[in-house]
């Protein structure tokens, strides 16, 4: 362990200096909020073994504010402890406490109550914000002050917010100075560092003096342009004297290689070491159509799975890694060029990126995007040399490298196998394929050897000489690399057939209290306490023809008189419920996460955007307003007065150019409205009385409130389509509703209740909008467990925890992104021979079914 009183870390030209040594880092995210407390050191063990020196991790602070007020660094929520951990295991950490941090988790972090305080502005600098921020702050940035590198501890550096500019934050400079000051007055003397996820330095960074930039970048790993983009950012963050720090970016080895030969001193390629968000953790927004439900399953393809199976890229990690070790400060202080003269015959780099090795020598990497073998030609001081280049791969080749520093005489002329080791002993290298090496000394003739594949388990060795001297090489395969300890490198066997669970037993428990308080307009869940969890809704709607729901979220269910409706989950998108005659709405909504990602598209997209049942409004009226709007073409034509056309009804040649139709609607000036624009096929902005807004075709309704249409304007680009209509429907508020709150730790207080049970058989016949709780033995030890059926969403919790949610099968669900969305893992740790299933049945389909339930032993 480091002496404390002689750590240091500093950000320099060569990256992050740890203790004086000039190293470029690889660093894997791993997060401890998405492992059981358990597995914490087993799992920093297995990447330290990668090679790999650092570790990313977010503090998500909705983690550990619970509610408001309410704070819990204990269990498997004590990041202190883990930080230890990582520090025992020799990694560094680069901390990301936010306050937003995205991840993909429930709100980015943010707390779900925040949007209840009236003028409090997200990620802005506002004074309520910023008060909620210092709260946070004043918690964990103790926390990570403590267990600095320079105070005996693994914190190396501290990421400030995250990807700020994909936000509309209004004044950057001074919430980032705000964020930068909370840090320094909690004695926090590390580097500072923000991320740019679009690659605007000051977007991210506000242009904060202490503040250095960062980069997240998320290519195509098969784009021929990336070593060109790299190399721009190398360039504007060296002429600062700064490093190109890459704090995100894919998880393939190859893309890292190509960053790598690009400048970049800091890889920290996203969820090498990927993860599992238990309880209502995941987010909704990224990647759907236009939004989806994250799973739990958090998994992006990195070398490690979130049930902790080492994949064959830890190999891969593990070839890389020696390099940087072996080629240490040489590497850290290159500069980056565009290579010249190499001529691939597959698809390639448009420019390919070469080092200036510090001390002599350069590194060059050739990339092959094809998924052909292809062949190199490389130009070389002993002419051109061929090198074979494997499908989707980035060979590193060496040129002239000294080798004195090595304790060896003469120079590597030349190697495009990955140079893992050299001592006074020899040299070491790591290749699938076949290679080439050249050796120098002063005064002798080079010697060029082809070197033969190795195979795992058996290192080809030689002894090559030019005249009087000799060099002893050993060619190892990537999977015989050793860790940093020495230790061989361990890939996980495949998995087990999966074992197929067909008992279980019904237990006779409610799923639900039936408390409930009265409300008189239908309040948000945040509102009644459920910041993750559901709420549950009646109301009375006896003489009502079809109700308005605006900004439910997120997993909607509705019964009339007691017959379930199919759900929906349209993320804040309004809704036309037809009430056939019913005298009575039941509705349940379930929070699977909030926002993670600001997206103007649909309502509940938005950050901070709250959930429930949203504004329920039974419609009065309904008019065409299609007609009689007076168009003003701007560019498109000249002449006064202006014609009257239907709305998006004028026709130009000129498309694209922007069309204003204006018309006053039939409002009364004292009630509600909604104007629909039925068929909208691109955004447009709509101006009500003077006051803009933009209106997305996913959601195309506009809520006028009272007083509000008598002028309205809406400008669209021309396009010569029929764009449907336009309805204005009159609206009264639905009033008079009983409210029962069923937040995320009542729901966890149901799972553990005992009662009666009945033995049965899968597969589970429910009726649509029946709920059942089933226990199911499940094998010991870690288990995946995979459910199949229709038309049902299962709840599996274990020891106090929901491991996750799957919904099977239903035409209501929206598109899950991230991981496999099947899958549910409860670690061994947590299992007691059994798992409590909460079953709900959906309408819409067949008779919703539990069909069959298997597990897969994992490791852990």
């Amino acid at each position: 362990m480091t002496d404390p009183s002689t750590a240091t870390v500093r950000l320099g030209r060569s990256g992050l200096v740890l203790d004086d040594r000039e190293e470029t880092l690889l660093c894997a995210s791993l997060f401890y909020f998405r492992l059981p407390r358990e597995v914490w050191e087993a799992r920093l063990a297995q990447v330290r073994a990668t090679g790999y020196r650092a570790v990313d991790v977010y503090l998500p602070w909705n983690f550990h504010e619970t509610a408001p007020g309410v704070w819990d660094f204990e269990g498997r929520r004590d990041v202190g402890a883990f930080l230890d951990l990582a520090h025992e295991a020799g990694l560094a950490v680069i901390a990301r406490p936010g306050p937003y941090i995205c991840s993909e988790w429930d709100g980015g972090a943010l707390p779900a109550w925040l949007a209840l305080e009236d003028g409090l502005r997200l990620r802005q600098a506002e004074p309520r914000f910023l008060a909620q921020v210092q709260g946070w702050f004043d918690r964990a940035l103790p926390l990570l002050a403590e267990r600095q590198w320079g105070r005996g501890g693994s914190v190396v550096a501290v990421q400030l917010e995250n990807e700020l500019d994909f936000f509309d934050t209004h004044d950057r400079h001074a919430y980032l100075t705000a964020l930068r000051d909370m840090a320094t007055g909690h004695g926090i003397d590390v580097p500072l560092i923000a991320c740019a996820g679009q690659g605007e330095l000051i977007g991210a960074t506000g242009g904060v003096e202490g503040v250095a930039p960062a980069f997240n970048f998320y290519p195509d790993d098969r784009s021929p342009f990336v070593e060109a983009e790299v190399r721009r950012y190398a360039d504007l963050v060296g002429a600062k004297g700064l490093p190109l720090l890459v704090t995100e970016t894919n998880r393939a080895h190859t893309t890292l290689r190509r960053l790598m030969a690009s400048g970049a001193t800091l890889l920290a390629p996203y969820l090498q070491a990927s993860g599992y968000d238990f309880g209502y953790t995941p987010s909704v927004g990224n990647w759907g159509d236009p939004g989806g439900f994250m799973t739990h399953d958090y998994d992006f393809g990195g070398f490690l799975s979130p049930v902790g199976e080492a994949r064959p890229e830890t190999a891969d990690a593990r070839s890389l890694a020696a390099l940087a070790r072996t080629l240490g400060p040489a590497l850290a202080r290159a500069t980056t060029t565009a290579a010249q003269g190499i001529r691939v015959d597959v698809a390639t780099s448009d420019s390919p990126s070469q080092l200036i090795l510090d001390g002599g020598g350069t590194l060059t990497g050739v990339p092959n995007l094809s998924e052909e073998a292809g062949l190199a030609r490389v130009p070389t001081g002993l002419g051109e040399l061929p090198i074979a280049l494997a499908p989707l791969s980035c060979a590193l080749v060496l040129q002239d490298l000294p080798l004195a520093g090595f304790g060896l005489p003469g120079v590597l002329r030349f190697a495009n196998a990955d140079l893992v080791g050299a001592d006074e002993h020899g040299l070491r290298f790591a290749s699938r394929l076949p290679s080439t090496v050249a050796f120098s000394a002063e005064g002798e003739t080079p010697t060029v050897v082809d070197l033969e594949a190795p195979t795992a388990g058996e290192p080809k060795r030689y002894t090559i000489r030019t005249g009087a001297t000799a060099w002893e090489v050993e060619v190892l395969h990537p999977e015989d690399v050793a860790t940093p300890d020495g230790t061989a490198g361990v890939l996980s066997a495949p998995p087990p057939e999966p074992e197929p669970l067909t008992e279980a037993t019904r237990i006779d428990l409610e799923t639900r209290t039936g408390e409930t308080e009265a409300h008189e307009l239908a309040p948000s869940s945040e509102a009644v306490g459920v910041y993750r969890g559901r709420t549950h809704y009646t109301a009375a709607v006896a003489g009502l023809g079809e109700l308005l729901v605006e900004g439910a979220g997120d997993i909607v269910d509705l019964a009339l008189d007691g017959t379930a409706l199919p759900s929906f989950a349209t993320f804040g998108a309004t809704v036309r419920v037809p009430l056939a005659e019913a005298s009575r709405l039941d509705a349940t909504v379930e929070t699977w996460g909030h926002a993670n990602f600001d997206d103007s598209r649909l309502p509940g997209l938005a950050i901070g955007s709250l959930r429930g049942l949203g504004r329920v409004w039974a419609i009065g009226s309904s008019e065409d307003v299609t007609a009689l709007w007076t168009v003003d073409g701007g560019e498109q034509w000249a002449g006064d007065p202006a014609p009257v056309r239907t709305l998006a009804g004028w026709s130009s040649t000129r498309i694209g150019r922007p069309v204003t139709y204006r018309r006053a609607l039939p409002v009364d000036g004292t009630g509600h409205y909604a104007l629909h624009l039925d068929g909208l096929q691109t955004p447009c902005e709509i101006t009500v009385d003077g006051a803009s807004r933009i209106v997305s075709p996913n959601d195309p309704w506009v809520h006028l409130a009272p007083g509000e249409g008598r002028e309205v304007a809406i400008t669209m680009a021309h396009w010569p389509v029929d764009s449907g209509g336009a309805t204005l429907l009159r609206l009264e508020p639905v009033r008079d509703w009983q409210v029962e709150a069923q937040p995320d730790h009542a729901l966890l207080a149901l799972s553990q209740k005992d009662g009666a049970g009945t033995a049965i058989a899968l597969p589970l016949e429910l009726a649509p909008g029946e709920e059942a709780w089933l226990d199911l033995p499940v094998p010991s030890g870690g288990c995946s467990l995979r459910f199949e059926g229709e038309q049902v969403r299962v709840s599996a919790f274990a020891r106090g925890e929901l491991l996750g949610r799957v919904w099977l099968d239903d035409a209501a669900r929206p598109k899950f992104t991230g991981g496999d969305p099947g899958r549910l893992w409860i670690p061994g740790s947590w299992n007691t021979g059994a798992v409590r299933l909460l079953v709900h049945g959906t309408a819409g389909g067949d008779r919703p079914r539990l069909v069959r339930v298997t597990a897969a032993a994992s490791p852990e």
